[in-house]
């Protein structure tokens, strides 16, 4: 009898641990696949923000002959963006993009023949749409990266984590240009 109540004693607590790492291992893919979501959800957004960047260029050159270094360099991220497949590469791609995209549109103040512009105002127009609409995004995606960052370092869910390759990633910021610019945002 002794004996029956220890084997069940023991069954009991091996399936209460096994129920354990199965709640842990279901919160962290859950977190996991919440953030890609998240991501799919804005990186198409992204993708016409990164689509717009010939059109501004285009824009630009024909005003503004001695910015070719930060036209270059837009159109250097531009294309490291659309070829990239990792997250994290282009969330920090993206936030580049956004800076100098933001000094081209400074650079843009000076130029009021550029500001004035038909083709220059239209596309300033359809970028701060797209501003809009990657902020909303931008929002829920930050939050589920949060929680995923959360979920992961927490314990117990590390025990799990850390073994199946579960890393940190990265926010989707605001940068400095965005927050002292007042024109666009972009």
């Amino acid at each position: 009898m002794n004996q029956t109540i220890g084997i069940v004693i023991i069954v009991v607590i091996i399936a209460s641990i096994i129920s354990v790492f199965i709640k842990l291992y279901n919160k962290l893919v859950m977190l996991k696949f919440n953030v890609e979501k998240a991501f799919a959800n804005i990186d198409v957004l992204l993708k016409q923000r990164a689509d717009e960047i010939p059109n501004l260029i285009t824009t630009v050159k024909q005003y503004v002959t001695h910015e070719k270094e930060t036209l270059n360099r837009l159109t250097e991220l531009r294309t490291k963006y659309l070829s990239s497949t990792n997250q994290n590469e282009k969330i920090e791609l993206t936030n580049k993009m956004v800076t100098a995209s933001g000094k081209i549109m400074m650079v843009a103040e000076n130029y009021p023949d550029l500001k004035a512009s038909a083709s220059f105002i239209t596309l300033q127009e359809r970028v701060s749409q797209l501003e809009d609409h990657i902020s909303d995004r931008r929002e829920f995606f930050n939050e589920c990266i949060n929680m995923y960052n959360i979920g992961i370092n927490e314990f117990p869910n590390m025990i799990l984590s850390k073994p199946m390759g579960y890393t940190e990633k990265a926010l989707l910021q605001i940068t400095e240009a965005e927050k002292k610019y007042n024109g666009v945002t972009f």
